[in-house]
């Protein structure tokens, strides 16, 4: 088991910056590729983008790529989300997830063990 708790949302105006938290704990945060989503309210969960198991390989979607920076520090059992040039759109909650190996980095059923969101609004 891997469980998963995010941190790090909160209010910010369009424009600003926040950085997002995972904080892993159980089983070798170093073995899983993790991945990052968000839900806007009415909407499906949505990728954001993702980080191999190293941290070798990143991904985004294009709603966010230039603009989002994905990393992880195995050693604190940590992952990160740093949302720069926020905008109004980018306003949800966001997970994280775990994956012993993703195949398909898009597809939240690919993804073993979820946090429970922090919820991220941006004011324009």
């Amino acid at each position: 088991q891997v469980q998963l708790v995010e941190s790090g949302g909160g209010l910010v105006q369009a424009g600003g910056s926040l950085r997002l938290s995972c904080a892993a704990s159980g089983r070798t945060f170093s073995g899983y590729d993790m991945g990052w989503f968000r839900q806007a309210p009415g909407k499906e969960r949505e990728f954001v983008g993702g980080i191999s198991w190293s941290g070798g390989s990143t991904y985004y979607s294009e709603s966010v790529k230039g603009r989002f920076t994905i990393s992880r520090d195995n050693a604190k059992n940590t992952g990160y989300l740093q949302m720069n040039s926020l905008k109004a759109e980018d306003t949800a909650v966001y997970y994280c997830a775990a994956s012993l190996r993703i195949r398909a980095w898009g597809n939240p059923l690919g993804y073993d063990y979820w946090g429970q969101g922090t919820q991220v609004t941006v004011s324009s």
